[in-house]
Parts: structure tokens; C-alpha cells; sequence
């Protein structure tokens, strides 16, 4: 029956959206996700995704500008006019990725790794053709096949640098920069993305020396490297043999770029020093030596004092040690240069709370939301409220922070346990009835939560001879997480199951074990 509806269900919508002709390849393929919902959830999707790997890079945004440039020829010669729009973020891995809809970005940590100009192009090329063949709506529809279900805003996967905090729609951002590309994909991009380069007025053989970089670099197994654009875009030898042979069909020369380039990228080049001392302290950090971080974090503010992620570093060593006063100091610096990246707005507002600025801490905290829904925001924000007495406010946040399997995530779940399960018991603690083997009514009470209950009692509702509804109540001392136990009603025997369906069951008491 499920299996009908299913099968149902997937060709309704084939019939609502059907067959189109694929306007990069003109072959004509399945289209489930419309263009204009390509364009809503590249839209939609990439501030958070932004947001997930960085932010944009903006210490010197005439790179931006320049970068942005390159893209916009090679989108002037695109097969299919989107909205396309083109950032750099602040990320040391050499990466680059496109949203449905033309929205791209490119890793700072890639730019520095790139020759010229034209080589750039090959890379923005590349993902051009993405956004344009639809490479990730036909992913998603993949997706939606094997699932049986059309959800504009149905992916989710974690695999980015706070990807693991973000919650609600945040989760699709994580989802839709985690795709991988087939092969097929991978080919198509290159292929087309040569012809872009070339009508653009880029040589197109950049594309051939692009490719045995990566070919050469992966050999070598870098790690930054196999972290980032070998992970989605992976290399090979016949990616590259292909290019050479693609590069014979095309018209000769074109602009390589390699003079302006170089002076394009002179700043990152200088500052590359200190953003490896960054990154090496928040390795550092991670493992708990605030004093290295904090070494690292002075070697790279000295180098590139205008860089707010070394300014929060220093901020994130010294919270870890409990110096809140110095560390909200800064936490305002790296606002002064960047105030629009979330986590600058989630240390400073959970330094405010343990300073006991609970107002500041509230602003900080809501505005990063804004920028990235994560549950360190939002469990703190729960916190907040509750302390002020807003008790709906609490439930709403906790809830939301809950979505995820991080640490603060598992905070909220317990707190939102804590707030709500006597209440609302039955939205936690699952029953189901069910007859013996000798007939008997029976409920399954399942504890599908990460926490011991305690003191659970299950009402059973049952129409007496005379039809009459009758409650009856049966009592659990302790149900640990994640378990289930059969509790006996004393009714029956029945003669078949259709008696249950004139029974009705639920939790009407259960409390946390703390």
C-alpha cells in the first residue's frame, strides 16, 4: 500500500514539473526542482553557507571586487542567465563551491595556490557550469527519488566548519555544500566551463595546468587540500587528458593574467604567514593549550593587526581560561573590523552572560542567530530567557537548539526535558497497544529520549460492557534512555486486534531524572 502511494506520489510530480531540455548539454532530462526554486534556495542558503565556512573575506576587499569581475565574464557567456553572484570567503582550505541557483564562492586559502588569472577563470568556470546544468538541483532530485518525497528544503548533512552546531535551516545550507558530483558532472563542468573560458577570452589550456596541479597535489596527499576541493571536485589524470584534448577544438590564445593576477593577490600572498599561525592555533586551542593559541594569535595580529579572526582567537584563549574582561576586549576589536560574521556575536554574547550583562548577552546572541542559527546561540538564549521568566521563549529556543548533536545541543535537550516533559509528557514518552500471545492488552512505553525518566505513569482509556469509557492507570518507576518496556493492562483476553481500536493510550506523568 505505502509502496503504491509512493509510486503515486513520484509521478504526480513528475506530471506537475516533467521533462525539460538541459540548457548547458540541450539533452533533455527529468526536472523536479523548478528554476525559481533553484534560484529561492541558492538564495536562501547562501549567507548561512558563507557563514559555515568563514565568512567573506574582507581585509582587503578589492580582491573580492577583482574576483567577482572574473566571474561575472564567464557568467555573461553562461548557457543559462541566473543570478550570479560571487564572494571569497576567509578560509585557508583551497576550496571553491556553487548553490542551485549561481551562487559561488571561493576559498581565500585557493586563490593564494593559483597562477594567473586564467586559472581562476577555470575554477569559477567550473562551477558556473554547476549552477547552470543544474548539477545540484539534479542531485537534490535524486534525492527526492530515493526518499519518494518533493522537499525544496528537504537535505541535510554536516560537513563544514560549524556545521555541526547549525540547526533548523542552517542544516540544508550544510547539506547542499556537502553534494558530491559524479563523475558525469565533474566531466560536463570541465568541458563546458573550457568553452566559457574561451568565449570569456581566457586560454582555455589553464584549465589543463589547473587540473595537473591537483593531479600533482593529490599525489602528494595534502591534507588541506583533500579537506577541501579534492573532497567535492576530485582530480584525476583522465580529467586532465580530457582537457588537453577539449583545448585542440577551441580557438587559440586568449588572456593568462598572470602579471595582474599576482598583483591582485600580493596581499594574501604577504599575510599567507599569518593566517597558517591562526589556523595552527585554533588547532592549538582545540586541544586545550590556551597559552600556544594565544602565542599564535599575537604572531599573526602583529602580521595582519586588521584581521578580525586573529583578534577572536585571542578572544576564545583567554575565555577558556576564564579572563572574561580581556577577552570581551577582544571580541569588540574583531567586531570593529567584521561585524558580520556570527561568532564573534556568540563569544561576546556568552562573555557577557557569565559577565552578568544578561541584556548584551541577549542582543549578541540574537544577532548571530541572524547570521547562523547554532545551538550555542540559541541554547544560552533558552538560558537567558528562562532566567528572566519568559518560559515559552526558553521552550522555543531549546527546542531549536536541540536539532543538533553537539554539546550545547544536548544542553538544550536536557533543559527543554527538564522544562517541559512534566507537562507535556506524552511528546516525549512513546506508547503503543498491542495483544499478547495470550490475547491481553498490552502498551509498549518507549523512552525514545537521550535521558532517564523517572516516575512514568501510562492511562489506558477502554470501553467498559456497556460502552462506557473507563481509565485505568499503570505506573513505571525508571525507564532509562533510549529503552522500552511492556507494561500488562489486565484486560482481555480479546479475539482479535480489532478490539484495539477503541482503545486509546498515553503518558499523563513522567519526570527527568537529574
Amino acid at each position: 500500500m505505502m509502496r503504491n502511494i509512493l509510486y503515486a506520489f513520484i509521478l504526480a510530480a513528475v506530471a506537475l514539473q516533467g521533462c525539460a531540455v538541459n540548457p548547458v548539454t540541450g539533452e533533455r532530462e527529468l526536472t523536479l526542482v523548478s528554476e525559481a526554486q533553484e534560484i529561492q534556495l541558492g538564495k536562501q542558503n547562501y549567507l548561512v553557507s558563507q557563514q559555515m565556512q568563514g565568512g567573506q573575506y574582507n581585509v582587503d576587499q578589492e580582491l573580492t571586487r577583482y574576483v567577482q569581475s572574473i566571474g561575472n565574464r564567464l557568467a555573461a557567456v553562461s548557457d543559462r542567465q541566473l543570478p550570479y553572484e560571487f564572494v571569497v570567503l576567509n578560509n585557508s582550505t583551497p576550496n571553491a563551491w556553487a548553490l542551485p541557483g549561481g551562487k559561488i564562492a571561493v576559498n581565500r586559502g585557493l586563490l593564494v595556490e593559483l597562477n594567473n588569472e586564467a586559472e581562476v577563470a577555470a575554477v569559477l568556470g567550473h562551477e558556473v557550469v554547476h549552477a547552470a546544468a543544474r548539477h545540484g538541483a539534479k542531485g537534490m532530485e535524486r534525492g527526492m527519488l530515493l526518499q519518494g518525497a518533493i522537499m525544496a528544503t528537504g537535505i541535510a548533512a554536516r560537513d563544514s566548519d560549524y556545521a555541526n552546531l547549525a540547526v533548523g535551516g542552517a542544516q540544508l545550507a550544510a547539506g547542499l555544500l556537502n553534494q558530491k558530483y559524479g563523475r558525469d558532472a565533474e566531466r560536463e563542468s570541465d568541458f563546458y566551463g573550457m568553452n566559457y573560458m574561451s568565449k570569456a577570452g581566457y586560454d582555455p589550456r589553464a584549465a589543463i595546468s589547473l587540473q595537473e596541479t591537483f593531479v600533482r597535489l593529490s599525489e602528494g596527499r595534502r591534507s588541506d587540500w583533500l579537506s577541501g576541493l579534492f573532497a567535492s571536485h576530485p582530480p584525476s589524470q583522465e580529467r586532465v587528458d580530457n582537457n588537453i584534448e577539449h583545448a585542440k577544438s577551441l580557438p587559440s590564445g586568449g588572456e593568462l593574467g598572470t602579471q595582474r593576477y599576482q598583483s591582485k593577490i600580493a596581499h594574501i600572498k604577504r599575510s599567507r604567514e599569518a593566517y597558517k599561525a591562526h589556523d595552527e592555533g585554533r588547532k592549538a586551542l582545540a586541544k586545550g593549550d590556551t597559552r600556544k593559541a594565544m602565542t599564535l594569535a599575537q604572531k599573526a595580529i602583529r602580521m595582519e593587526p586588521r584581521e578580525a579572526q586573529f583578534h577572536s582567537l585571542f578572544g576564545d584563549a583567554k575565555f577558556q581560561q576564564n579572563n572574561l574582561k580581556s577577552a570581551l576586549a577582544d571580541y569588540n576589536k574583531a567586531l570593529q573590523y567584521n561585524n558580520q560574521f556570527f561568532h564573534y556575536y556568540v563569544q561576546r554574547g556568552l562573555t557577557r552572560e557569565r559577565l552578568g550583562d544578561r541584556s548584551g548577552a541577549r542582543s549578541d546572541l540574537e544577532q548571530s542567530v541572524k547570521l547562523l542559527p547554532t545551538a550555542t546561540a540559541l541554547n544560552s538564549l533558552g538560558n537567558l530567557t528562562l532566567a528572566a521568566g519568559d518560559r515559552a521563549s526558553a521552550l522555543k529556543y531549546y527546542k531549536a537548539a536541540a536539532g543538533s548533536n553537539s554539546e550545547p545541543g544536548k544542553q538544550a535537550s536536557q533543559s527543554l526535558l527538564r522544562l517541559d516533559l512534566p507537562q507535556n509528557p506524552g511528546n516525549y514518552i512513546k506508547t503503543r497497544v498491542g495483544l499478547n500471545q495470550n490475547g491481553y492488552v498490552v502498551v509498549q512505553v518507549q523512552n525514545p529520549t537521550s535521558y532517564a525518566v523517572r516516575n512514568v505513569k501510562v492511562a489506558v482509556q477502554y470501553p467498559d460492557a456497556q460502552g462506557k469509557r473507563r481509565q485505568i492507570t499503570r505506573d513505571i518507576r525508571s525507564l532509562a534512555a533510549g529503552k522500552a518496556v511492556v507494561v500488562p493492562t489486565g484486560l482481555g483476553p480479546a479475539k482479535d486486534k480489532a478490539v484495539l481500536n477503541s482503545i486509546r493510550v498515553g503518558v499523563i506523568q513522567a519526570a527527568l531524572v537529574e
